[in-house]
């Protein structure tokens, strides 16, 4: 058997493009890995780095990963893939104050659930890449120190009104602190005393000491450490001051060694001090080079969600939800509970692409990609909806037979169900009109129809209640003409339907969910974004299933024929009692 690896794709983006230019040249050829991260002489003392790059997947743990989310876990882990290299999922936690154990668990499980890992085989053994920000801490706290040490950072005693207003604007500079010449020593005691709990929060920040007069505003001495006392989900109560994030990202990318610090857009104005920090680190001695490069690609925007986690949390806080899971919630996990997958998702991230130029993309991409790779997986069952009776009159009483359909209809090595008839039927309510519209080949008086797998019928008549309704319909079998007979093509009919057997149906709970809201940009202009919830957003039915779909576990997926996928809720079924969620329907109905 041939060890060679699949070819790498060629680059379909320009960030592959540049990973294969920078392997060409071999920029990371001589970078160490001592196996765990840290500073200069920590990766000085391990051998060279047997992934060829590093990527990471760096979420802050305050908040339920979204579908944005995964762009960029596909996009890290899948590169890392491709170049044989490795991606490490490190927890961003450095604002304790809105962090949680719940977050970090929901993340870890979101991203096993699209198919990544962190346990990464290496010529040593097996390397786990689970990283916390706040397991640097200590060596965060040591590069403030060096940077005050080189006359690169100082403290700040200013409000954080006289911080903001002396900070300038897009077109005028800022000024200079009061507190900006201070000496290294006494910058450096000031820090200490900060460290160790003897000033008020909020009363001063450590500021890094660049230019005040810079054109690009995140350059004008940016705070990288506040007073915060505040109980951190990994750390406890061991520390008062806490980094800033855009301090704290490019040292933890440093310090595992990352060679592709990919973000989105929004940083970057952000890369100048990235790249600034780097270079005082290493003139400090505390890193070594090659240092990592931040590179940024758009972000998602998807019409008809929501992907602020301040507006998210909102709607799940205010129970506009039922929670971080809601299938109508554009998280990962609502998601899952969908009945969306991890191959769907790995499609629509590729037929999206990643790109420098922001853009829309319409939910219905999302939706297309799901029913591909569904139309593919999911196995048949026949659901009725909206069921009304039909009764067969001249079918013997207490008679049943076995009809065959297939389990998946492009997929024959799958086989063939059982599908139980009987004299009395459940159809859809839409298959009968007394009165027939043109061009209806369906059941109404006088009228031949297909029972799909069954026989062809002609509808007799129906009953109707005192208000009028149909209550039953009636019709008559033809002998002759069971699918799959000798007989059955001897007589045409336009029509063919769906049914369940009523004396075998499983009456199910189904949720037919929609999009949460009717705008395409929910909230634009001065509009709230609560105000284009769509009230029809899920609804509530009890359906009539066949009866194989009550062995449904949770999770399980299936076509309804004629209907649309639906997913066995993972957090309501019990077995032999599935509830179903609708995941999508056949065709997008929000086109027209």
């Amino acid at each position: 058997m041939s060890t060679e690896k699949e070819p790498i794709p060629a680059a379909s983006n320009f960030i592959r493009a540049i990973i294969e230019k920078d392997l060409a040249e071999n920029k990371y050829a001589s970078k160490h890995w001592a196996g765990s991260p840290g500073d200069a002489a920590h990766q000085a003392s391990g051998q060279v780095d047997f992934a060829r790059i590093r990527t990471r997947f760096p979420p802050e743990p305050n908040g339920y990963l979204h579908i944005g989310h995964a762009k960029s876990i596909f996009l890290n882990f899948g590169l890392a893939r491709d170049y044989n290299g490795v991606c490490h999922l490190r927890f961003d936690d450095t604002n304790p104050e809105k962090e949680s154990q719940e977050y970090v668990d929901s993340i870890s499980d979101m991203v096993q659930w699209l198919g990544f890992g962190w346990n990464n085989s290496t010529p040593n053994g097996v390397e786990t890449n689970l990283y916390f920000a706040s397991d640097y801490f200590d060596v965060m706290y040591q590069a403030a120190e060096a940077l005050i040490t080189h006359g690169h950072a100082y403290v700040d005693e200013q409000t954080a009104e006289e911080v903001r207003i002396n900070r300038g604007t897009l077109t005028e500079p800022g000024k200079d602190s009061p507190f900006r010449n201070r000496s290294a020593e006494e910058n450096l005691r000031i820090f200490r005393e900060m460290r160790d709990g003897k000033h008020a929060d909020g009363s001063m920040l450590l500021r890094a000491k660049i230019d005040m007069a810079s054109p690009n505003i995140n350059m004008r001495d940016p705070a990288i450490y506040r007073i915060r006392r505040a109980h951190h989900h990994n750390t406890g109560d061991q520390w008062c001051i806490y980094p800033m994030y855009t301090f704290a990202h490019p040292i933890e990318d440093a310090l595992e060694q990352i060679t592709h610090s990919i973000c989105t857009l929004e940083f970057e104005d952000q890369r100048p001090f990235y790249d600034w920090l780097m270079a005082r680190l290493v003139e400090a001695g505390l890193l070594a080079n090659p240092v990592p490069y931040q590179y940024e690609f758009a972000r998602l925007n998807l019409t008809y969600v929501v992907l602020s986690k301040r507006k998210l949390i909102q709607l799940v806080e205010e129970k506009h939800v039922s929670g971080w899971d809601d299938p109508r919630l554009p998280t990962l996990a609502g998601a899952r509970r969908r009945g969306y997958t991890p191959a769907g998702f790995k499609l629509f991230t590729d037929r999206i692409g990643v790109s420098k130029a922001d853009s829309w993309i319409d939910y219905s991409i999302l939706e297309d990609c799901m029913r591909e790779v569904l139309n593919e997986s999911a196995p048949r069952k026949i659901g009725v909806l909206d069921p009304i009776k039909l009764v067969i009159d001249n079918y013997p009483d207490n008679q049943e037979e076995d009809c065959y359909a297939p389990n998946h209809p492009q997929k024959p090595d799958l086989g063939k169900r059982v599908v139980k008839l009987s004299k009395e039927l459940w159809i859809e309510r839409e298959d009968f009109m007394k009165e027939p519209a043109k061009g209806y080949f369906r059941l109404f008086p006088g009228n031949m129809v297909r029972l799909r797998y069954g026989y062809v019928v002609k509808c007799t008549g129906c009953d109707k209640d005192a208000a009028g309704n149909v209550t039953v319909v009636h019709c008559e079998y033809l002998p002759d003409t069971k699918s799959g007979t000798p007989g059955a093509d001897s007589v045409k009919v336009k029509g063919n339907i769906h049914w369940v057997s009523a004396a075998h149906a499983y009456a199910a709970e189904i949720r037919l969910y929609d999009r949460l809201f009717k705008a395409a940009h929910p909230g634009s202009g001065d509009r709230d974004f609560l105000d284009d919830i769509n009230p029809d957003s899920v609804t509530t039915i009890t359906a009539q299933l066949e009866q194989g779909a009550q062995e449904a576990q949770a999770g399980d997926i299936y076509q309804f024929e004629r209907h649309g996928y639906f997913v066995a809720d993972r957090k309501d079924s019990v077995p032999g009692k599935p509830v179903f969620n609708r995941t999508v329907t056949l065709r997008d109905n929000w086109q027209k």
